[in-house]
């Protein structure tokens, strides 16, 4: 499967990635509804940091509810209608790369899809194929 990597060093922080995530996971254009986060570096280090699912799949036995799955092409998932909206897996995430929006019950996590990618102006995020 290709998951969503980074080269930090190219993101300029414009947002397009998260917006494209957004839009096709909710349908909205608003970032944090996005299952990639940016987030600048503070003080004297600058630059942005790039926090995206890599489908390690360690959030799966970590689910009481056996809600995180792998899917047939690889990619780590949430069945929202299992899911009780616990967050165990948000605190346990080693990539910090789920999150939590109060209009959502599950956890948002990248989904695999790629349309970060396509939108990304800088090639900071690019797919690459996981054993």
């Amino acid at each position: 499967m290709k998951i969503v990597k980074s080269r930090p060093d190219l993101c300029t922080g414009c947002g397009a990635c998260m917006i494209a995530c957004s839009k096709v996971l909710y349908k909205v254009e608003d970032p944090d509804k996005s299952a990639i986060r940016i987030k600048e570096r503070p003080g004297a280090e600058s630059g942005y940091d790039i926090f995206v699912c890599n489908h390690c799949g360690k959030c799966i036995s970590i689910c009481s509810v056996e809600a995180i799955y792998k899917a047939k092409n690889g990619a780590v998932r949430i069945d929202a209608e299992k899911c009780v909206g616990c967050y165990m897996c948000v605190g346990f995430c080693p990539e910090q790369a789920m999150f939590v929006h109060k209009d959502i019950n599950e956890p948002i996590k990248c989904i695999a899809c790629g349309a970060c990618v396509r939108a990304c102006p800088t090639g900071a995020i690019y797919l690459e194929e996981q054993d």
